[in-house]
């Protein structure tokens, strides 16, 4: 039986980078592009008409920024899609911001073919992080700078669901969790949902960055 095809939005205020992503994403089986959007206000006015898979978008755009845009999409719709922001530098404080509230990963525009349909058909699956390295090295430059928080969320975890939710910040997908601990992989989605849930997170990135933010994951 074939995949459910992906539909993607593209968001950024560029045409010429609107157009390449369309045709390298248009010409991979089980892709297709069904929106575009040049400024924030009209990627969430574009998303919310055509209820896409996945979204790419811009960091920096008119009107509303690529943050405030993935806030609003998230925050407005009962189903949101995954998002991922597109930005010129991994290290800028606009990603972290857009994985704070909710956006599944990051990718940088200059950036292979190869990776972008790599990543758009990785956060459709969402069953593991978009470039774990990087948003753990985001989170990690975060939770160096500011004083961790102790989270009233941390006490509600069983140990198992802390066990997983640290096996998840170093990036292993949900089969690779249930090899390391010696149980099936329905075992773990189970604690993984539990996890996000007992969170507040929307997906696993999302609970990287608080499992940091917190001190519940340490740095180094």
């Amino acid at each position: 039986m074939n995949a459910p095809e992906v539909r993607i939005v593209l968001a950024d205020d560029e045409r010429m980078v609107r157009t390449a992503l369309r045709v390298i994403l248009d010409a991979e089986p089980g892709l297709r592009v069904v929106g575009e959007a040049s400024t924030g206000a009209e990627a969430v006015s574009v998303v919310r008409a055509e209820r896409p898979d996945v979204v790419l978008m811009d960091v920096r755009m008119p009107e509303i920024d690529g943050i405030r845009a993935t806030e609003q999409i998230l925050s407005g719709m009962a189903a949101p899609p995954r998002i991922v922001v597109v930005t010129t530098f991994e290290n800028d404080s606009y990603v972290y911001d857009a994985l704070r509230v909710g956006a599944a990963g990051f990718l940088l525009k200059r950036a292979a073919a190869e990776e972008l349909v790599s990543a758009v058909r990785l956060v459709a699956r969402s069953d593991s992080l978009l470039y774990p390295a990087a948003v753990r090295g985001l989170a990690a430059e975060h939770a160096r700078r500011n004083p961790p928080v102790a989270p009233p969320w941390a006490a509600r975890l069983t140990g198992r669901e802390g066990e997983v939710l640290r096996l998840v910040a170093t990036g292993l997908t949900n089969a690779e969790i249930a090899e390391r601990m010696g149980v099936g992989p329905a075992t773990v989605k189970t604690h993984v949902a539990a996890v996000l849930s007992k969170l507040g997170a929307r997906d696993r990135t999302q609970a990287v960055i608080l499992a940091y933010e917190s001190g519940f994951v340490r740095t180094g």
